[in-house]
């Protein structure tokens, strides 16, 4: 189907690398305000750098198959390929998956509940504001291969 340069994107309401920033800085100052630990040092840390690294692993996946799939990683540029591979051929969102992975990741080598709350906070913006948005517009653009792909990979995990 052919749309327009200025219509061939999904229109997110926010940037999610963007978002997160945003979730984290003030998951950090909630922290130093009210602290609200875990507990549980050093376990916290070792499962923190576990699951930033797991999550940092994750999204270089997601992106690097991205490009190789020559499709733009950046959900303002226009989608052009819809990509089946890698970590997508489990999860149709692993860079989404992957930012929450390190927010909770830092969260817990912080030793910070604040990391919950944020995610809590930030997961509705990136569910509507960003995904459902993406999908739609790959629905308009790839119809029935993205409804097929939709149905066969879950949308988170």
């Amino acid at each position: 189907m052919a749309t327009d340069d200025k219509a061939d994107n999904p229109g997110v309401a926010v940037f999610p690398p963007l978002l997160f920033l945003v979730a984290l800085i003030v998951m950090l100052a909630l922290r130093y305000v009210w602290p609200l630990a875990i507990g549980g040092r050093p376990l916290t840390i070792v499962l923190g750098i576990v699951l930033a690294a797991l999550a940092i692993a994750i999204i270089a996946w997601g992106r690097s198959t991205m490009l190789r799939g020559g499709t733009n990683v950046n959900p303002t540029l226009p989608t052009t390929a819809i990509i089946t591979g890698g970590p997508f051929g489990f999860t149709r969102n692993p860079l989404y998956i992957g930012l929450m992975g390190l927010l909770l990741g830092i969260g817990l080598l912080f030793d910070s509940w604040w990391a919950v709350v944020a995610l809590a906070a930030s997961f509705p913006i990136l569910h509507y504001g960003v995904v459902l948005r993406e999908e739609a517009y790959l629905e308009r653009k790839f119809g029935e291969p993205y409804r097929a792909y939709k149905a066969s990979v879950r949308r988170y995990l």
